[in-house]
């Protein structure tokens, strides 16, 4: 018979793991006795990744920061459409984002080792740092321990940086996140393997401004190069180019280096928010662009120090938020009432992790003689008449389906 000190053992368990530890800020350590090959788990998925495809490397990159761009760098961007919440992926600028089932496999092999330790927002920042890496760009010390958010913030998105935006507001959008000039600079050189679609550029290349012409920050011989990529869409050859896509480097496209700033300076910026960036009179960003186009050291370190500062927007600690089970869904708790025939209906529940999965305990007697639980195994929630302790096996995932007649309850 299980006595009063085990249930209190159990209950601190369970809030242990649902609701998080102490308020610890940002660490480079953070995972060190929990989880010590965090970095090394998520290298090894990005290699395969890259080798299958090269761009998720880019594509990874650009997740973190639209993902901190939004109330934080919370993983928020992951989460998709459900009950009560908005995907922020459906949010119009983030419709072309890539890379969210690399995420998973991410997801899947640190569940597999460290269960309910990693979260997502900490996986996506990691996950740029090692993508630039491996794309022959700096790496540094990516600071750790943020949390989860349980919602997502679609209209949010307005804060995102747009293609045709002026300096002015693009200033105006990074210092609203705590980011100035230089990060701005810096962060804009992830466009050295990044790639845009012709309907971002083709209005540089017509019609600029309503003035019929080029944009006349573009390089002449570049715009007619892109014009051959991306024909007028007003005419019947530029109907069907609407998802056609440019590389922002034609020099390098899949390498990180400092290519992006040197295009900058010889007018050949893809879009009008990286050219804004040199070719506005007058502007601090324009010296900053001429210091990393004239040394690939000095944009490498900025860069670096950008996203860590990027990292540190407004991130879940402690208490807040969870570590989620799954990076596109809440982890979600379903309060059981057990039928009457024959079966106990138990009025205490409480929710450990076991091997990365969601556990739903209900125990009846305070002596926890009777107990129930119900766990999450792919999609299929199965009920088992075990006593805490019993081996009711891993289970992968954390998708859930509800029951009629069963009521759910997110924590």
């Amino acid at each position: 018979m299980a006595s009063f000190q085990f249930i209190a053992a159990v209950l601190f368990l369970v809030a242990a793991v649902v609701f998080g530890g102490s308020n610890a800020q940002l660490s480079s350590t953070f995972y060190d006795n929990t989880c010590p090959n965090v970095s090394s788990i998520v290298r090894g998925v990005l290699e395969q990744a890259q080798q299958a495809n090269i761009r998720n490397a880019a594509f990874l990159t650009r997740l973190h920061f639209h993902d901190c761009f939004v109330n934080g760098c919370d993983g928020s961007l992951l989460l998709d459409n459900a009950d009560g919440i908005e995907s922020e992926k459906d949010a119009n600028i983030n419709r072309a984002l890539n890379g969210f089932t690399v995420v998973d496999d991410i997801k899947t092999a640190l569940e597999n080792v460290c269960p309910g330790v990693v979260s997502c927002a900490d996986i996506l920042a990691i996950a740029a740092e090692i993508s630039v890496n491996l794309s022959k760009g700096p790496s540094w010390e990516v600071q750790l321990g943020r949390r989860d958010s349980r919602t997502a913030n679609r209209a949010g998105t307005t804060g995102l940086p747009l293609f045709n935006e002026s300096l002015n507001v693009l200033k105006d959008k990074f210092s609203a996140v705590g980011l100035d000039s230089t990060d701005l600079v810096a962060l804009s050189g992830a466009h050295t393997f990044g790639r845009a679609g012709c309907l971002t550029v083709t209005p540089r290349l017509y019609n600029f401004n309503n003035s019929g012409n080029v944009d006349p920050t573009m390089d002449p011989t570049y715009a007619q190069t892109l014009q051959q990529t991306c024909p007028d869409p007003n005419t019947p050859a530029g109907s069907n180019t609407s998802t056609t896509i440019v590389n922002l480097d034609p020099t390098t496209p899949n390498g990180f280096d400092n290519n992006y700033f040197t295009n900058l300076q010889n007018k050949r910026g893809l879009l009008q928010s990286d050219q804004e960036l040199f070719s506005t009179s007058g502007a601090d960003t324009v010296a900053i662009v001429n210091r990393f186009g004239n040394s690939q050291s000095d944009f490498f370190t900025s860069f670096a120090q950008s996203m860590i500062n990027m990292g540190n927007i407004s991130p879940l600690t402690g208490n807040n938020g969870e570590i989620r089970l799954s990076a596109r869904s809440a982890s979600v708790i379903f309060w059981i009432n057990l039928s009457s025939d024959g079966l106990l209906i138990c009025r205490n529940y409480a929710a450990i992790s076991v091997c990365g999965c969601l556990f739903v305990i209900g125990y009846c007697n305070s002596d926890l003689s009777q107990l129930y639980a119900v766990y999450v195994s792919g999609a299929v929630l199965v009920y088992a008449s075990n006593a805490l302790g019993s081996d009711l096996g891993c289970c992968r995932g954390a998708g859930v389906v509800s029951k009629p007649g069963w009521s759910e309850s997110v924590v």
